[in-house]
């Protein structure tokens, strides 16, 4: 490889000459787009920066090449923080780090549950070098060495916040917001913060959410260097008749297992054996499935297994053999996982990704391909599968519309425009704000109410939003579940509950584990199902190929009970294995109205799009926006599905029986007609909205996050709706039903 030519690049001059010496000893040919862009602008360490860019484009040199030239710069060294969502991320970072900074002088110091004390003490002594840390990691820090944060931070030079996307919109990015936020009170300074991230679709979102307040001030860095080619292919499987009438019977024991996954996992073992690649199913269930199936294969052809599970419910030490296998290069290994393998830990180049059904977000398949073609010269190759019904007479209209593939299809188109989802920003996430405010008081041994609020819930502030009012009513609340108690003086202090929490080592992880609801029928658990949306009784969900009404959703159990119902046409509701945007939705429309069949789906594939074409065609769904379906009714609103949940609710909060399902809310008929649905509609977008209250009065399983079942009820209704309704949009379709033609009416 050639050398590094300095007279094209600016910033290289500007770094310290050691490391100009490593890039050099590196071999590298130039400095890359974003490293160029990066270097001059976190250098003066005077403002913060997002560093936005392909996976494998640099982003973490562009950070710590000139923030270490920084350090280097000053009398005594300083301190940069690195945060990362992942302990395998930090592992990863410290051996990339560790080679630089042996050559600075500078120590590289990770910290997690896996580090030893010892390690961690000579941090504490030294307090310089590069500190690589979890948000869990530091929040123990905060709560444990209280008083004494200000001076283990006292030289800190910059945050640097790894896999930016991972946090935005979560208990874990609120969580990151208020240490960092804590760390600057006790310095007394504002510190630098740099973002790092692949997947950015807003970056004034991005921007707000690193440096709240003062989203105007965050230099952007957007590195749009073309990335190698990409190949795609879609291939689609269709689910004989035979499987799916077996499914009818109520007598069955066990539900009939698939025929398609077998063949998907025949074509996978032919295509796949020989390299390293990548394997979403979409669920934990799903991966053992195929991973059973495609080690079978191994071992039936008497050649070594290839096919590795990886996801959150397997122990660490499987996922890290699983991690470690595709890092190493003597043998080829395909790892069939979760999302646990979309962030950025290094498991090497993979030859191609694979997608089954369709991906949870645009941004996440974007992402899992950054992990296809990082080697110059090589394609990122992504293959789809998508698996539909057969069709017959009783076909529900999920399978006479195709809609599995119609979604991969519109979501590849996105893909390839590079347009994916905007960070969910705006959500409040009070569940956090809840722990925070135990955390703050065991770092200080006790707290006011003003001090609190003026912390967290000011201008600028994490939890910006609250009112004195609702913060007051927040922590009586607080006091009446034992978790804090408040003496004659006025200082807040922790509750008998409260203290036995924050004692105990789960309580610095912000978040809790995805936990799925058992499905119950007559005291049998037929199953459990990971639920993204809201359940009100009455409702109808689709599980294990029957229809079942919801008699009750037990949250502290985590159940849902429920009945077989007869008749009808089953629910396009089945789980949710991700929140599709309205973009996708709009899209899949699109789709189904055009007569373009896009290059990458393959002879079945472009069977499934017209014959979803044609139904899409024949029943004149391009303008009837409500179709009759027996027992009730579907409203096709082609909107996402916070902007349908948010419509369902409205539509419940003036007495129907409402629930978003797939593209549209399904409306139980009982005594309504449709010219009922559209007058209500219209009242509702000229009436000003109901509250939180109104809206989600008769719906249940509103306690998504850790902390959730600590907030009073009209706050907890408030968290939910920040998160997962947009009632804005919601308004502006019910007012464009004036505009629908008269036949939908």
């Amino acid at each position: 490889m050639s050398k590094l030519s300095t007279h094209t690049s600016s910033a290289f001059d500007l770094l310290d000459v050691r490391i100009q010496r490593f890039i050099w000893a590196e071999g590298w040919a130039a400095l890359r787009e974003a490293q160029e862009a990066a270097i001059p602008l976190v250098l003066k360490a005077d403002r913060d920066v997002i560093v936005a860019a392909a996976t494998a484009a640099g982003k973490t040199e562009a950070a710590f090449l000139p923030a270490l030239t920084h350090l280097l710069s000053q009398e005594s060294p300083g301190l940069i923080v690195y945060i990362s969502p992942l302990k395998a991320l930090i592992n990863d970072q410290f051996g990339r780090l560790d080679r630089l900074c042996d050559q600075l002088d500078l120590p590289v110091w990770p910290w997690h549950g896996d580090i030893t004390a010892s390690t961690k003490s000579r941090f504490l002594s030294k307090r310089q070098g590069v500190l690589l840390i979890t948000p869990e990691s530091l929040e123990a820090l905060l709560c444990n060495r209280g008083t004494s944060i200000g001076a283990i931070f006292r030289r800190l030079d910059f945050f640097v916040v790894d896999e930016l996307h991972a946090f935005i919109g979560s208990e874990r990015g609120k969580q990151l917001q208020s240490l960092m936020h804590r760390i600057e009170c006790a310095v007394a300074r504002t510190v630098p913060r740099i973002g790092l991230s692949a997947t950015l679709g807003d970056m004034s979102l991005a921007a707000e959410f690193l440096r709240p307040g003062k989203a105007r001030g965050v230099a952007i860095v957007d590195s749009k260097s073309e990335g190698n080619e990409l190949k795609v292919l879609i291939k689609g499987y269709e689910e004989p008749l035979t499987i799916r009438h077996s499914r009818d019977f109520e007598d069955d024991e066990q539900e009939t297992e698939p025929a398609t996954p077998g063949q998907v996992a025949a074509h996978l073992f032919q295509v796949l054996r020989g390299s390293n690649n990548l394997v979403f199913p979409n669920s934990r269930r799903e991966v053992e499935r195929y991973t059973h199936l495609l080690s079978k294969m191994c071992l039936d052809q008497q050649v070594p297994n290839e096919f590795w599970p990886h996801h959150g419910s397997l122990s660490k030490e499987i996922r890290a053999e699983t991690e470690l296998a595709l890092k190493q290069k003597e043998r080829p290994v395909t790892a069939v996982c979760t999302n646990t393998l979309e962030l950025g830990i290094d498991i090497g180049a993979v030859k191609c990704v694979v997608q089954i059904n369709p991906p949870p977000t645009v941004a996440s398949v974007r992402q899992r391909l950054g992990r296809s073609g990082r080697r110059p010269g090589e394609p990122a190759i992504l293959r789809g599968y998508c698996i539909e019904d057969a069709i017959d007479a009783k076909s529900p209209l999920e399978s006479l519309l195709r809609l599995r593939t119609v979604q991969m299809t519109a979501t590849v188109g996105l893909l390839i425009e590079a347009w994916f989802e905007p960070p969910k920003a705006n959500g409040l996430h009070l569940s956090t704000l809840v722990q925070q405010v135990l955390s703050f008081i065991a770092q200080n041994g006790g707290a006011s109410i003003a001090q609190l609020y003026g912390l967290l819930c000011g201008p600028g502030k994490p939890f910006a939003g609250l009112s004195k009012e609702e913060f007051a009513s927040l922590i009586r609340h607080l006091g009446s579940k034992d978790l804090i108690v408040q003496e004659s003086s006025g200082t807040l202090l922790h509750g008998v509950l409260g203290e036995k929490f924050v004692n105990h080592y789960s309580f610095y992880a912000a978040f809790s584990a995805d936990e799925e609801f058992r499905v119950v029928a007559g005291g049998k658990s037929l199953g459990t199902i990971p639920v993204s949306q809201m359940l009100s009784i009455g409702q109808r969900i689709l599980f294990a190929g029957k229809t079942w009404r919801v008699d009750e959703v037990d949250e502290e159990q985590k159940a849902i009970y429920v009945t077989r119902t007869s008749g009808g046409v089953p629910p396009m509701f089945n789980g949710g294995a991700g929140r599709t945007h309205t973009r996708v939705r709009q899209r899949m429309r699109a789709l189904l109205e055009s007569a373009d069949v896009p290059v990458f789906l393959d002879p079945t594939a472009t069977r499934f799009l017209m014959e979803a074409r044609e139904a899409y065609r024949v029943r004149n769904i391009s303008t009837e926006f409500v179709l009759d379906q027996g027992r009730h009714f579907l409203l096709l609103t082609w909107l996402g599905d916070s902007a349908n949940e948010a419509l369902a609710c409205l539509l419940r909060s003036r007495g129907f029986t409402a629930a978003a399902t797939g593209p549209g809310i399904e409306v139980q008929k009982a005594h309504w007609s449709i010219r009922d649905i559209f007058e209500v509609l219209l009242d509702l977008a000229n009436s000003e909205p109901p509250s939180f209250e109104q809206m989600l009065d008769d719906v249940s399983n509103l306690q998504r996050e850790k902390w959730d079942w600590a907030l009073p009820d009209g706050l907890l209704r408030r968290a939910y709706a920040s998160i997962y309704l947009d009632i804005p949009e919601a308004l502006a379709w019910a007012k464009e039903a004036e505009s629908f033609p008269r036949r939908s009416r």
